[in-house]
């Protein structure tokens, strides 16, 4: 089932933005999401860690439709999509629902022939039909938010990775999506341009931008999310605020991981 809504025009009353219930996605016979349930409140960081291959990107991918689950049911606002229906969803009703959910990667992916300022654009020119006009002047305030006004003509080429993914950012924002998901968006970053990129996730979540973010940067999550969840082998082990989470393990894995991640920290 797919009920279109915009998740924007839901009542301000509405606790929770998103809402996920037992997720799974399988590639042919293997698990990569085993049932996963989370649900974040509208304003809220949610952050997500757990070992590399636990799942935690491919349930980021679900949530973005990018991968289409295999089961349970995914809200983002008002708009519901059942996967347990058997009906597979048409490229327009995945269009749709995307548009509402903003996702920056790994990896930047600009269009390598257009400047920041295009890049930026591009969204609200194709997929909400704005004028060109002004989706450039929405664009160059979003630079501005993310301390890039002096490279909106730079090519892509022609910034460092903490730049590009800046602008990266800033594309996603551009389609003033409901949701935000941040997945591991310093991995790829040089140690000394890390800190750039989170001062602007810190700035977001400041300002009550929802998000969903998976990272291995457990001092910002402490110092930043509302919530961390930590994933298992396709599993959610635990979940709370980052003090329960990080500080006060309950599970003997979860105990185990921070012990191993903090032993390879610098």
């Amino acid at each position: 089932m797919f009920e279109t809504a915009q998740a924007r025009e839901m009542s301000g009353n509405e606790l929770s933005l998103v809402e996920v219930r037992d997720l799974k996605k399988s590639y042919g016979g293997v698990a990569a999401v085993k049932g996963v349930s989370l649900t974040v409140k509208r304003g809220d960081a949610q952050f997500i860690i757990g070992p590399s291959g636990c799942g935690k990107s491919t349930f980021l991918r679900c949530i973005n439709l990018l991968e289409e689950p295999s089961g349970g049911s995914l809200r983002v606002g008002s708009t519901t999509i059942d996967f347990d229906s058997g009906r597979r969803l048409s490229v327009r009703e995945q269009a749709s629902f995307r548009s509402d959910v903003g996702m920056v990667f790994q990896q930047f992916h600009l269009f390598p022939h257009m400047t920041a300022l295009q890049n930026v654009m591009e969204g609200p020119v194709t997929v909400r039909r704005m004028p060109k006009k002004e989706a450039r002047e929405w664009a160059a305030s979003l630079l501005a938010k993310v301390g890039l006004s002096d490279k909106r003509d730079a090519m892509p080429r022609h910034l460092s990775g903490g730049q590009a993914q800046r602008v990266a950012i800033a594309r996603a924002l551009a389609m003033s999506p409901a949701v935000l998901l941040l997945d591991e968006v310093t991995s790829a970053l040089d140690p000394e341009l890390v800190g750039e990129v989170l001062a602007v996730v810190r700035q977001l979540t400041e300002e009550g931008m929802t998000m969903i973010v998976v990272t291995h940067e457990m001092g910002f999550a402490h110092e930043v999310a509302n919530y961390v969840a930590f994933m298992d082998e396709g599993r959610i082990v635990e979940c709370g605020p980052p003090p329960a989470v990080l500080d006060r393990p309950r599970s003997s894995r979860l105990q185990s991981f921070l012990r191993r991640f903090r032993t390879a920290q610098p």
